[in-house]
């Protein structure tokens, strides 16, 4: 399909570290005793709990329901009661706590009944997404977009090719490349599941090829339909990134400020196309993932399967505990996930590795004055000017940050990766990126207010438009006509 050569823009070659835990066959935490459940684990808005203290649950059982299209459910990853709804411990560098759902497990590991369709292939995309919508699916590569709505994008789009993607070029992270190697055939299932949800015409699976084993199980499994390409593309930091993926794939660049559906493209995980698999012919919502735990203070760094809520403490312990005392503990990768206080984190459905790094794994901290070498504009993927764009953001300036590139970073830390002056610049842009958020978020609520203050002023106005109205035909009714002399 697609076989002429391209290579993106910038990017970096960080040492992978991938061989501590890409060999060993993925593993199955055992149960625990208690699950927290945080009520937003995807983009958009928090799911409102349908449950209550003492209601006791059943695996599967919906816990909490979506109020927009772009939120997701979240479900009984195990049988037991509801202890607590209330501020649990975040996944997030602040340490903040977030409403949150905590389930006691009875250690029965009871069901729900499934509700599974005999022939998936015989529903309308409309079906079908709606039952992705309705499990609760969201992008597992890190993104943790409601996978739904991207489906959704096929009755809006003409899409030509599906993207799944394999390159899991974060350091350290295995999570895809054995979910490659032990569920190919599940993967291409969910491919052509999506595939025809979007009515796509083809289906790239494309693959860093320092992962051969995964390659040539994905190959093995979709031998035999003749609309997938398994691709192998270079090992380049940020490969994985959508619209750098789909330049290396197709030779179609995103217009700034657009979507890949702007060039007729979709780009789904495999993690999450692994998912949407069960979804669709089994009716099991998403209750687990696979995560890598690794790190040099991990004695037995690997591939773990974990219930959604486990606290990340015992998936460290069921590694061999730790060596030493991490220098750092990350819920993600080294370049783009994020920095937790501590392993009494849940684990949550974007979390794809728990790193707990030794002092000699972390970059220098040490920050110097630019020297203005220009190595972070030659990383950069999407060919910005980091430094000037960081200028801006550190005097608060986010118009002139925008200007200058801001809404177009991908925040890789590319960047930041390369400057030999330890300049945290990825930093910067995520604290703009933030503030512009909080901006949105802002003028959104105040428009909102402002609507319903009008609206509810129209009203009153109308309202007693109506009453003197009434009052003056009651008055003209009951007015004695005057008697003629």
């Amino acid at each position: 399909m697609f076989n002429f050569v391209r290579r993106i823009q910038g990017g970096v070659h960080p040492d992978a570290r991938k061989d501590l835990s890409a060999n060993p066959e993925i593993t199955y935490l055992p149960l625990p005793k208690r699950l927290y459940l945080p009520l937003r684990q995807h983009a958009g808005a928090e799911a409102m709990p349908l449950v209550k203290v003492g209601d006791k649950v059943l695996k599967g059982q919906l816990l909490a329901a979506s109020p927009s299209e772009v939120s997701a459910p979240i479900h009984a990853p195990t049988s037991g009661v509801i202890v607590e709804i209330g501020p649990i411990l975040a996944p997030h560098p602040s340490g903040l706590s977030v409403t949150g759902i905590v389930l006691e497990s009875d250690g029965e590991d009871r069901w729900i009944e499934l509700d599974a369709p005999a022939d998936p292939f015989a529903l309308s995309a409309q079906v079908l997404a709606e039952r992705v919508a309705q499990a609760g699916v969201v992008g597992l590569g890190g993104a943790i977009f409601p996978a739904a709505v991207k489906l959704k994008q096929g009755a809006k789009h003409e899409i030509k090719t599906v993207i799944i993607n394999g390159s899991e070029c974060e350091p350290y992270l295995t999570t895809d490349d054995r979910i490659m190697r032990e569920r190919a055939a599940d993967i291409v299932d969910g491919a052509r599941l999506v595939q025809h949800i979007l009515r796509a015409y083809s289906i790239v699976i494309a693959i860093e090829d320092n992962k051969p084993e995964a390659i040539e199980a994905m190959k093995a499994a979709s031998a035999h339909y003749g609309a997938i390409e398994v691709m192998a593309i270079p090992a380049l930091y940020p490969m994985g990134s959508a619209k750098q993926l789909i330049f290396e794939v197709t030779g179609r660049e995103v217009p700034a400020g657009g979507r890949s559906t702007d060039v007729g493209v979709l780009v789904h995980n495999v993690g999450t196309v692994y998912a949407i698999q069960q979804a669709l012919r089994y009716g099991r919502p998403l209750i687990s993932r696979v995560m890598t735990v690794s790190g040099a203070c991990v004695k037995n760094p690997s591939n773990v399967e974990v219930l959604i809520g486990t606290p990340a403490r015992e998936a460290i312990e069921f590694c061999g505990g730790l060596t030493s005392t991490p220098a750092q503990l990350m819920l993600g990768g080294p370049m783009m996930g994020s920095v937790i206080p501590s392993l009494d984190i849940p684990v949550i459905k974007g979390a794809t590795g728990l790193l707990a790094l030794e002092q000699n794994e972390l970059p220098r901290k040490e920050v110097a004055p630019c020297i203005r070498c220009s190595r972070c504009v030659d990383a950069c993927p999407m060919g910005l000017a980091p430094l000037e764009m960081a200028l801006f953001a550190r005097v608060d300036d986010l118009d002139q940050a925008s200007t200058a590139g801001l809404r177009d970073c991908i925040l890789c830390g590319c960047c930041s990766y390369v400057c030999p002056a330890h300049i945290p610049l990825v930093h910067y842009f995520q604290y703009a990126k933030g503030k512009q958020d909080e901006r949105r978020t802002t003028e959104r609520k105040n428009s909102y207010i402002k609507q319903q203050t009008e609206a509810r002023a129209a009203r009153v106005a109308a309202e007693e438009a109506a009453k003197a109205a009434a009052k003056a035909a009651k008055k003209a009714a009951t007015a004695k006509p005057k008697q003629e002399v």
